[in-house]
């Protein structure tokens, strides 16, 4: 099975692309879909589909795990990344992904046994079951990977 994680944002979308073969993770690939705040807000979520679009089409997942908000300290940029999200799950529907959503508490949680893990410890656990060699600078792209890993759980 080939799993697509995605980390919604306006800003920053991770994702990641990880095959279950067996009770194993592999590791395919993964990076960041970006936007600029200098771009009108339309044409961000226009940028943000476009390209979830081709990774699609290039990996041809089976399931996609979505991110759930989990914030709302800053409610406008809770409602730009909501927007985002919905792009997001919008695209899956329309081309028939099987979707699950997992709050980061819970990604945390599944991952290290602790919720309130920090980035870096659930960035190590997912490069280490992942045996990732080259370095990865984006913690979206470390946030999708990890939910990839949750199908496991």
């Amino acid at each position: 099975m080939r799993i697509l994680g995605i980390d919604p944002g306006i800003e920053r979308v991770g994702w990641g692309v990880v095959d279950a073969i067996n009770g194993n993770s592999i590791y395919q690939e993964c990076g960041c879909i970006k936007t600029s705040k200098d771009t009108p807000h339309s044409e961000r979520i226009a940028t943000i589909s476009k390209e979830l679009r081709s990774i699609i089409k290039k990996f041809q997942p089976d399931r996609a795990i979505v991110e759930k908000l989990f914030f709302a300290k800053n409610k406008k940029t809770a409602l730009s990344v909501s927007e985002a999200r919905g792009a997001i799950l919008l695209i899956l529907s329309e081309l028939n992904i099987t979707m699950q959503e997992f709050t980061p508490l819970q990604v945390k949680l599944g991952l290290t046994g602790n919720g309130r893990a920090e980035k870096k410890q659930v960035a190590w656990i997912v490069k280490n079951i992942l045996k990732i060699k080259h370095e990865i600078r984006s913690d979206d792209a470390y946030d999708a990977l990890a939910l990839c890993l949750m199908v496991r759980k």
